[in-house]
């Protein structure tokens, strides 16, 4: 789904990793992210919200949101 939205923002050669964050290392804005939220609602349901899981972070660490965090989240997520 990353891949995807970088692709249309013309971005389709960034190396993604697992410590790559969203907001300093993307680039990505907050209604971005809002957007890959409604994808990960899209295909995993509302086992999956995005909104719950920023809820409980600081600003500071939203900021600083890596892919990895998110994978884990939507891992243990789906896990429950």
């Amino acid at each position: 789904m990353l891949r995807t939205m970088l692709d249309e923002y013309g971005l389709d050669d960034i190396e993604v990793t697992m410590e790559t964050r969203f907001t300093e290392d993307l680039e990505l804005e907050s209604i971005d992210l809002v957007t890959l939220a409604g994808s990960l609602e899209t295909r995993y349901g509302r086992q999956v919200n995005f909104a719950e899981f920023v809820a409980d972070l600081e600003l500071d660490e939203i900021i600083d949101l890596t892919v990895g965090q998110l994978v884990e989240y939507v891992v243990a997520a789906r896990e429950r």
